[in-house]
Formats: structure tokens, sequence, C-alpha cells
């Protein structure tokens, strides 16, 4: 059979979704849990490599095996396997022809800012804190630069290898909840790091260090250096992952 997995992690304890030597990834628990359960090596494909301190809503992951587990009691089966904060929500048999990665139509990120005065210690892995009042109207306001098929060097940290940096965004929002500001983005790829520079740059633009229509230029200027800061692993989230 095989299965593609829709996987939730907190991200705090691992060094990232990618196994690793000497390090505990998330890979490594789902793959020890389904060894153990199918009683067979078992190795996963995921379809993002998050990195250490990033947490999954709806990861997915892909492997093969011979099992007569019903496919909608498997996550049933292997959670008892899992830490408790790796859980599989769901299940699906998938054709020959999927690929856990080029696969994907798109994926949804969500980043999360803290904006208050004081930080709030049980967020701390999961918000990126500003002391400083963000303007949400004018962070807002520069969603729409964002949108479409560009070139976002400017928005790729240091030692890349991708082999093109042009990428399309479908959708950019900023919500504000209280204190709370949520940032989803939706698109065909992403670079390294991309998704953390655009909450970075956005978080510039709500300080009144840039405004708007700057974000227009820094695309074309291909200047990683004129894009915003990149912020923390914690805030942010692989929210959504669609197949094709």
């Amino acid at each position: 059979m095989n299965i593609l997995l829709t996987v939730a992690y907190d991200g705090t304890n691992y060094f990232g979704w990618q196994k690793q030597k000497e390090r505990i990834s998330v890979q490594q628990k789902v793959e020890e849990a389904l060894s153990r359960l199918l009683k067979n090596d078992i190795s996963v494909r995921g379809a993002s490599r998050t990195d250490t301190g990033v947490h999954a809503l709806e990861q997915g992951v892909f492997f093969k095996a011979e099992t007569t587990i019903p496919i909608n009691k498997f996550p049933f089966a292997i959670n008892p396997f899992l830490p408790e904060d790796i859980v599989v929500s769901k299940a699906v048999e998938v054709d020959d022809n999927f690929h856990p990665q080029y696969s994907v139509l798109k994926k949804t990120y969500e980043y999360k800012i803290l904006n208050s005065r004081f930080k709030i210690p049980q967020l701390r892995n999961y918000t990126e804190f500003v002391h400083n009042e963000l303007d949400i109207e004018k962070m807002q306001k520069s969603c729409r630069f964002f949108v479409g098929e560009h070139d976002f060097k400017a928005f790729c940290a240091a030692g890349s290898t991708a082999k093109t940096t042009i990428r399309t965004i479908y959708d950019l929002t900023v919500q504000k909840n209280n204190n709370i500001i949520s940032i989803y983005v939706t698109g065909n790829g992403f670079l390294y790091n991309m998704v953390r520079i655009i909450a970075g740059t956005l978080i510039y633009v709500g300080e009144g260090k840039i405004k708007p229509e700057d974000i227009k230029y820094i695309i074309e200027s291909k200047d990683r250096k004129k894009a915003g800061k990149t912020v923390s692993p914690n805030g942010l989230t692989l929210f959504k992952v669609c197949y094709i």
C-alpha cells in the first residue's frame, strides 16, 4: 500500500522534520513508531522540510508498507507509538504516481506574532514577541504586493539550494485577535526561510520602518538586505498541504 498520513507536531523539542545524525527529528520519531507498529523497517518522506522549532498542523508523510490495518483505523493504531507532541490525524491510500513533494499543489503557512507590552511565557514557543505596537492596517495593505509570481530572491536566506527563486504566492492575509497577529501565506512552494523573512518584513511595515508600497521595490531589487529580518522559527506552523 502507498499511504499518506496527515501529521501534526509541536516542533519545540525537535531539530526539524528531516532525519539527521545525533539529533532528534520528527521524521525519526515517525519512522520509529511505524517500524514498531508494522514490525518492519519503514522509511517515510515528508511534504515539507520544516526547520528546528517549526511546528506543523498538517504535514504530509508518505510511505509504502504491507499491512492489514484498515486505512481509516490507521491513526488510532499508530498514535500510541508516537510521543505526545506528534499526532497522526488522517491516513489515506494514494496511487503509484503520487509523490510527497512533486504532487503538492500548494502549501499554507501560518506565522503568529505576540504583540503586547510584556511576553506571555506560555506562548514563548509558538509566537514571535514584538513589544512595539504594530499598525495592522499597514501590514494588511502590504499583502497585495506579494501576491502573484515573482522572483523572491530578496526573501531567500543564504544557504539555499533552490534552482530558481521564482515562486507564486496565491494568497497572503494578516489578521489580529486581541494581542495575537496571524499571518497566513499560501503558495506553490517556498524558498529557504522565505515565510519567516516575509513575516519579518511585515513587522517592519507595522513598525513604520518601511511603507507598504516599498514591498514592490524590495521584490524587484532581489536584494536580501532590503527586506526585513528573519524572525524566529517559533511562530511558524505548516498549516495545510494541498495535493493535486
